[in-house]
């Protein structure tokens, strides 16, 4: 695709389909080239650097969630399918946790997000300064539960590129990690129940679990306060 004819808005497509498949070192112009049929600097041309393109593509897809409507009397269920919308995205774009600890990120599309989270939260009766904070502590409770997803997916990319099996080295370590557990008699008791599957599965329902927790919080600060 000559250089003229490409355009700012493929490359970013292109990126974000080269890291969803390959992770953050998969992502390099060389590779990003050969998947628009284009020349590597013809790529740069319109991105300039790698950075840049992760930046770009970082922004867009803060654009796939969901914004709800909010007021007062519906504020806690448009904060619950934030946070989902919030999480799902950050499963689906496994790489984007991960790069948060080595690029820089701006733009409208998570602003966006930003936005509608402080709105959310001051429509359930916290200060700004609150609803920054209430915003922020689901924010990071999100970005927590979505790394399991980016730190499987980058082990398993490292055994594959390794040579190894990693389904097989997963099952060993998890035999290595239950034989050791049965030393502790909580975590014996865990492996022994029905509802563990083994050493290195959450328990069910985990993420659910915690965001209601989270909220059940703020509801019981906003009661305490009379705002409730």
């Amino acid at each position: 695709m000559p250089r003229n004819t490409l355009t700012s808005d493929q490359i970013v497509r292109a990126a974000i389909e080269l890291l969803d498949a390959e992770g953050l070192d998969g992502l390099n112009m060389r590779a990003l080239g050969a998947r628009l049929d284009s020349a590597a600097t013809a790529v740069y041309w319109h991105v300039k650097s790698k950075d840049n393109l992760v930046r770009l593509a970082g922004d867009r897809v803060w654009g796939e969630i969901k914004l709800p409507d909010v007021d007062e009397n519906n504020w806690r269920p448009a904060a619950l399918a934030l946070a989902n919308s919030l999480h799902a995205m950050l499963t689906d774009h496994a790489w984007l946790g991960p790069a948060f600890g080595s690029y820089l990120f701006y733009g409208p599309g998570k602003a966006r997000f930003d936005d509608r989270s402080l709105a959310v939260f001051e429509a359930a009766g916290f200060t700004p300064d609150e609803a920054d904070q209430a915003a922020g502590t689901v924010m990071l409770f999100v970005l927590a539960s979505s790394l399991s997803t980016s730190m499987e997916l980058s082990l398993t990319r490292r055994i594959s590129r390794a040579g190894g099996d990693p389904t097989e080295q997963m099952r060993e370590t998890i035999a290595k990690q239950s034989e050791i557990a049965m030393d502790y008699p909580y975590l014996r008791a865990r492996l022994d129940s029905t509802a563990a599957t083994d050493y290195t599965a959450a328990p069910d329902n985990s993420f659910n679990f915690g965001l209601e927790s989270i909220l059940d919080g703020f509801e019981a600060r906003l009661k305490a306060k009379g705002r409730g």
